[in-house]
């Protein structure tokens, strides 16, 4: 083959390909049958043309797969070959299946080292996706076990194959492509004397799965619209003032159909501003007498202007103890609560706040979120707990007053987004509150940040504000790009922890 000359087309076997295909596979499996009868392909093609695909060089055929739709529960367990297809009939296709089966992947000799067989590969998951369908399996022959069975069984060769200590022409292949060994099976292929009539049960999990039954709480969503305030504090002359303030952004995040409002923490620090006398710990003990109110008007305006509120974080006391705490009021009028659990020492000593001790995530109607509060974001150990019970975007109401602090949160909450592979949303505070006493400016440049491989920005900034401005920000985040990243990213974060050698444990099971 010439490789300038080289023309290669993806498409659907036909009928009229039968003799070029009965060539090629004589010539691949020799030692194992041959082609197929040609009345098995046409029945293949008639009640599955789209499993059925072919590359062609310039109108020669050049690589085959073959594939039927099957039952996931009967086809995820043990089986033969035979009770897949025969010599004269396609025993198990199935046009209500859930899943793939891929009964051959085949290659010219002449045309190895090309990577056709992982563009036919993608091509199958290319038709799972499209299919909504669970899974791709496969029976996956072992033919390099031969060299090896006098060796070592096979349960250690499979291991020493998945550690790439030895090399197995189809098992290496298939692991190469993100399939993952389920189980062995004997007797799969009996005639198959290489493999010793061994086989191993591939899958490949389609992650964009979605069940016709699925009766979760929540719909499923995809795009979800992110909407940050990011607020120019100002007086304020009673609580009704304030809440006018905030409505204002609520109400134009809400025409531009955003899922979510964020709001900055300590949002609502004006109203200390009303009893300038008090010093710090009582100014703040004073803000949370208002955070009820505040709160229950949140979660009014979520209802009404149909909107998940992130309610930045308010002052709240709880058996004589200051806690900071962020509510989420959901579009359908639920509350829930996020306590701040690293307190900055400027909280500790001008406020005397107390650190909560718990730390969960939200489901919503536009997927889970977690929580955490300004300088609770600088703590890497928070945002992994967070990931681990599945976290989609990660919420971060911050105050700072300096530009260094503020990039203090800005880079922990990007190597957040990074590391828990989730999207992270940081909205800040601006301006000055004059007459409030440990208070004073802010600076912030509010963002929203994506994971950083190949289906994001290539900076990893989905969005971001201008400097020190008061402005509103959107930013649309596909929550199916997180679940393509779980799997199938350059790095996998996630998935390649060493939990054989650390683990994280949250002590306070409450």
């Amino acid at each position: 083959m010439a490789e300038e000359t080289t023309r290669l087309r993806l498409r659907t076997l036909t009928e009229d390909d039968y003799p070029a295909l009965a060539l090629l596979m004589n010539q691949v499996y020799h030692d194992i049958g041959g082609a197929w009868p040609e009345e098995t392909i046409k029945t293949l093609i008639r009640i599955f043309p789209d499993g059925q695909l072919v590359i062609e060089d310039n109108g020669e055929l050049v690589a085959t797969a073959l594939t039927i739709k099957v039952k996931y529960d009967r086809f995820s367990n043990p089986h033969r070959y035979e009770d897949l297809i025969t010599d004269d009939k396609v025993q198990s296709h199935d046009k209500k299946g859930d899943a793939l089966y891929g009964l051959d992947v085949f290659v010219d000799k002449e045309y190895r080292g090309y990577r056709l067989g992982r563009r036919l590969y993608e091509a199958r998951k290319e038709l799972c996706r499209e299919e909504n369908l669970r899974a791709i399996l496969a029976g996956g022959r072992l033919p390099g076990y031969t060299n090896y069975s006098d060796q070592m069984e096979v349960t250690e060769y499979i291991e020493q194959v998945e550690a790439r200590a030895i090399y197995d022409p189809i098992l290496s292949f298939q692991l190469s492509n993100g399939f993952d060994v389920k189980r062995l099976m004997k007797a799969y292929l009996p005639e198959d004397e290489d493999s010793h009539g061994y086989a191993t049960l591939l899958e490949w999990d389609n992650i964009l799965y979605e069940p016709e039954d699925d009766d979760a709480e929540w719909p499923r969503r995809t795009v979800v619209r992110v909407g940050v305030v990011q607020r120019r504090m100002r007086a304020a002359r009673d609580v009704q003032d304030l809440l006018n303030q905030v409505e204002f952004f609520i109400d134009a995040l809400s025409d531009y159909r955003a899922d979510f409002a964020v709001l900055p923490e300590f949002f609502s620090a004006p109203l200390m501003g009303l009893r300038p006398e008090l010093n710090s710990v009582e100014a703040v003990r004073f803000l949370a007498s208002f955070t009820d109110e505040v709160r229950d008007a949140l979660a009014d305006m979520a209802v009404s202007y149909n909107i998940n509120i992130i309610g930045g974080s308010m002052p709240v006391i709880e058996d004589e103890k200051v806690y900071n705490v962020a509510y989420l009021m959901r579009r359908d009028g639920s509350v829930e609560a996020q306590y701040k659990i690293h307190i900055t020492p400027h909280e500790r000593r001008d406020w005397v706040i107390q650190g909560g001790n718990k730390l969960q995530v939200f489901d919503t109607d536009a997927g889970r979120v977690g929580i955490l509060i300004c300088y609770d974001v600088e703590f890497p150990e928070l945002g992994r707990v967070l990931a681990d019970e599945k976290m989609d975007i990660l919420f971060v109401p911050f105050w700072t007053d300096t530009k260094n602090g503020y990039l203090r949160v800005r880079h922990c909450a990007q190597a957040r987004a990074i590391e828990n592979e989730c999207y992270v949303a940081i909205a800040g505070s601006v301006g000055n509150l004059p007459r409030v006493d440990a208070v004073d400016i802010q600076y912030a440049q509010s963002s929203v940040f994506s994971p950083s491989d190949f289906y994001f920005p290539h900076d990893a900034i989905i969005s971001e504000s201008v400097p020190n401005t008061e402005m509103l920000m959107f930013a649309d985040v596909d929550l199916e790009k997180l679940k393509l990243l779980h799997r199938e990213g350059s790095v996998t974060n996630l998935r390649d922890r060493r939990h054989d050698l650390y683990s994280l444990d949250w002590k306070n099971k409450d």
